[in-house]
């Protein structure tokens, strides 16, 4: 079933208008908002990589210790 060109061209523009009247909507955070939650997410980013480097070389030694017994 073919859509005829002008009804696809209507539709798109209903979209992005759509699109347009959403983005209107967000509210957008402040600068220091933006800023707190970066240095939040790169910490816990940071704890969280050390915590699984840190299991990922108990889990070696204990499988090195395995292997050699």
């Amino acid at each position: 079933m073919a859509i005829s060109g002008k009804k696809d061209k209507t539709q798109k523009k209903s979209f992005w208008k759509g699109v347009k009247a959403e983005f209107a909507r967000i509210t957008w955070p402040d600068r220091e908002t933006i800023g707190k939650q970066t240095v939040t997410v790169v910490c816990a980013s940071l704890i969280l990589g050390a915590i699984i480097a840190l299991l990922d070389f108990l889990f070696q030694m204990g499988i090195d210790f395995i292997v050699t017994l």
